[in-house]
């Protein structure tokens, strides 16, 4: 393969990494900005960016992947330009020695960080596959620009991966020799910078106060109500066998005590819900099911606690104390663990006999998560209201307008759940 034609195909790769994972740092960014919006890559339930991005393999510390993506490539596309010239030859002390070709260097630093990133993407690639069974059409598409880069400067004859260190060194002293190098090198920086800090995390937009028990967040103006409307009118609703018990809004939320969305739409829409069950008494009916992102109970995840924490639940509720004990279980979420669980069941639950029941009670909510597969969840909190499918929830202020619209449509005649 001559120099020109690896050049070409290095620029080539990083171009279509860079414009897809560019992409899918603006589509993760409209599904926070805007509940109604469908990205052009949710075709169906096995094809759907979304489900991806809201899922626990979306984000590190609330940090969508994409802007790791969207750095990486560009830093990547950097060292294509700037890693041209050839070095100057060091100092002659005896015979001098002969500079790497600055080709041979940048496929080794290129080789070197494709290496790092081919063991990401496998790990994203895994965890949407096989345990999220969803396709992420932007995703496919860095995943193959890393692994064509990894192939490409591998087969190039890179340096050795011992001479990198010292030919990064010597690039990083002739980088500071070039104020236009140091100028871009600072942009970069400030850049990445700027990007993981200003990104909106989920639940940043437009915050509404907090909302206490009886009294509704505030309301959607025209220019919000109009357009999330029209959305909802959009959605397919999916049919759930689950009795409805007369009522007109039949909420149901799959759930995983361990997810930090679930904790979120936990706290700001309980008050909500409560609110409209006393003012329309049985006419919203709410029900949660367990979607535990943990392999003994489900496909898989990354939680340790989560089928523990689901049972506990079921167990506390025969008690009587389920609301008490997934107050406590939100709570102490980010210390979760089996150990964790099993205290707060037995305080807090007045359960004794946790580890007896849990074989039998652990069938129980596979169940919740084997029919939560079959209606399309891959990631948690997943609502359906009325059957119309809210991945990842909404800004309190359009929960409580959805909950309006069903109730309005119920008493106007539309179809009932």
């Amino acid at each position: 393969m001559t120099k020109d034609t690896t050049r070409t195909l290095l620029l080539a790769f990083c171009l279509l990494g860079l414009a897809a994972s560019s992409a899918s740092a603006y589509v993760h960014y409209r599904l926070i900005a805007d509940p109604g919006y469908t990205s052009f890559c949710d075709i169906n339930a096995s094809i759907n960016c979304e489900t991806v991005y809201r899922s626990a393999y979306g984000t590190v510390a609330g940090v969508p992947v994409a802007l790791g993506g969207v750095l990486w490539f560009g830093f990547a596309l950097l060292l294509l330009f700037f890693v041209r010239e050839p070095l100057p030859p060091p100092p002659a002390r005896g015979k001098p020695r002969e500079p790497e070709p600055r080709e041979s260097m940048v496929s080794g630093y290129l080789f070197a960080l494709s290496t790092i990133a081919l063991a990401v993407v496998l790990y994203l690639g895994y965890a949407s596959l096989v345990i999220l069974k969803t396709m992420c059409l932007l995703c496919l598409a860095t995943y193959v620009a890393v692994i064509g880069i990894f192939v490409v400067s591998g087969a190039s004859g890179p340096a050795s991966l011992a001479s990198l260190p010292g030919a990064a060194a010597r690039d990083l002293r002739r980088l500071v020799r070039h104020p236009i190098a140091v100028t871009l090198a600072v942009l970069y920086l400030a850049g990445a910078a700027s990007l993981i800090a200003f990104f909106p995390r989920e639940g940043t937009q437009a915050p509404a106060a907090p909302v206490q028990a009886g009294e509704a967040p505030s309301p959607l103006s025209p220019e919000q109500l109009a357009p999330f409307e029209e959305w909802m009118n959009a959605q397919p609703r999916v049919p759930i066998a689950e009795p409805t018990d007369g009522a007109k809004v039949l909420i149901i939320k799959f759930n995983d005590y361990q997810c930090p969305p679930c904790r979120q739409t936990y706290n700001e829409y309980t008050p909500i819900i409560h609110r409209y069950q006393q003012q329309y008494p049985g006419q919203v009916k709410f029900v949660t099911k367990d979607f535990p992102l943990e392999a003994e109970c489900n496909t898989g995840g990354v939680h340790q606690a989560a089928c523990e924490a689901a049972a506990a639940v079921r167990m506390a509720r025969l008690k009587g104390k389920a609301e008490a004990l997934e107050a406590w279980l939100f709570d102490n979420q980010p210390a979760m663990s089996p150990e964790l669980v099993r205290r707060g069941v037995r305080e807090v639950g007045g359960v004794s006999d946790f580890d007896a029941q849990y074989p039998k009670v652990l069938d129980q909510v596979r169940a919740d998560a084997a029919l939560g597969r079959q209606l399309g969840v891959g990631s948690t909190p997943t609502f359906f209201v009325n059957g119309v499918k809210i991945v990842g929830g909404l800004r309190p202020q359009f929960f409580d307008a959805a909950i309006a619209r069903e109730l309005k449509r119920a008493t106007s005649g539309a179809e009932k759940p």
